[in-house]
């Protein structure tokens, strides 16, 4: 435990630093620091946010106190952070009970279209899109309920991300929690980055993919599972 955990003026961001630091972890905008957070802290830092997103509402000259319109907006902004659309920073990943692979299944199981709603870290602008998921089992492969896969993928997903990482990082966690002889992931998103601002491109959208194990060495299985995506 850091000295300033102890210090009541300290702002709980600040201490939550502090034991990061003194672990030496990272905490970049696509990282989980659930394990940095003490019970109750989240309520403090619900309140801190709350403070600074008003500060940022007087800055942009928003009349707050007569306006019935933004009245509670930082409030609500706060707990659109950490509650909803970064709650995936905040929480440690869901409970995912794992099977083992009793009848030795090592056939090509695809999942999805699953609805991802993420935002970009650069501009916190929404990111909304769809992940397939392929896994190429084996006998020694854990067996994951199908709403499981849904539910690691909200958990990745709801953090600041680039699409490119955020796409390595649900594989990593599917890979850990699995262990199959392949893993296939492709990510079809709409950057809002790119239509609500900036070019105001209404149309476009990345798609990207990661490729694992037998998936990347054998290019009829990759074909079979690109072929299995509704186009």
């Amino acid at each position: 435990m850091n000295e300033n955990d102890n210090f009541e003026g300290t702002p709980v961001s600040v201490k939550i630093r502090e034991r990061i630091a003194a672990a030496r972890k990272r905490f970049h905008s696509n990282d989980n620091i659930a394990d940095f957070i003490q019970p109750g802290e989240l309520e403090a830092l619900l309140d801190e946010v709350e403070t600074k997103m008003q500060g940022v509402l007087d800055s942009l000259v928003i009349d707050t106190e007569h306006d019935h319109n933004t009245g509670e907006t930082a409030r609500r902004v706060a707990k659109m952070y950490l509650q909803e659309v970064f709650k995936g920073r905040y929480v440690k990943a869901p409970a995912i009970t794992e099977f083992p692979n009793a009848e030795h299944l090592n056939e090509l199981m695809i999942v999805g279209p699953i609805t991802v709603r993420s935002a970009c870290s650069h501009h916190f602008c929404p990111v909304i899109g769809k992940i397939w998921i392929g896994v190429l089992p084996n006998e020694r492969t854990n067996v994951i309920g199908l709403s499981k896969y849904a539910r690691l993928a909200e958990w990745v997903m709801g953090r600041p991300q680039i699409q490119e990482e955020a796409v390595v990082q649900l594989a990593d966690l599917i890979q850990e929690k699995t262990q199959p002889d392949g893993l296939a992931i492709v990510m079809e998103a709409s950057h809002f980055c790119m239509s609500w601002r900036g070019v105001k491109d209404m149309d476009s959208k990345m798609l990207n993919s990661v490729m694992r194990g037998a998936f990347l060495k054998d290019p009829n299985l990759r074909r079979e599972f690109l072929s299995l995506i509704p186009k």
